[in-house]
């Protein structure tokens, strides 16, 4: 009798395995830059709970376009870009920017993500071509 009831759940459970393994895998990553419009490039900024975006400088030269999209891996961020005008947070993730003049830009985050919000903070550069 024992015999049978182990044999049941040894054969639920390699059935239960063989499911999650076929149909619960990992979706493969998507290529976000494929559907972008020809000539623009996609730069990704990555907002995280450690209170850092994924990179201290982005850079861009004069004359790219440019879709930016902000990405929060964890937490609540926003981005904000004062002089560029641009406002970035989770009902609006992205937007397009063409360069026409070289400098230094602020990226800081607009929403209150908790105590180090106040030092969450990037730069974008934008290099003469």
């Amino acid at each position: 009798m024992h015999k049978w009831i182990m044999f049941t759940l040894f054969a639920a459970a390699s059935l239960l395995g063989l499911y999650l393994l076929t149909f619960a895998l990992p979706a493969k990553p998507v290529d976000e830059s494929a559907s972008l419009p020809e000539g623009m490039t996609l730069l990704k900024v990555v907002a995280s709970n450690d209170f850092v975006f994924d990179q201290e400088e982005y850079k861009v030269k004069v004359g790219d376009k440019v879709r930016l999209k902000l990405s929060n891996k964890s937490g609540i961020h926003g981005m904000h870009i004062d002089e560029l005008k641009v406002a970035l947070d989770n009902d609006h993730p992205e937007t397009d920017l063409e360069f026409t003049e070289p400098g230094t830009y602020r990226i800081y985050c607009s929403i209150p993500c908790g105590q180090g919000h106040t030092t969450m903070e990037a730069k974008l550069i934008v290099e003469a071509a």
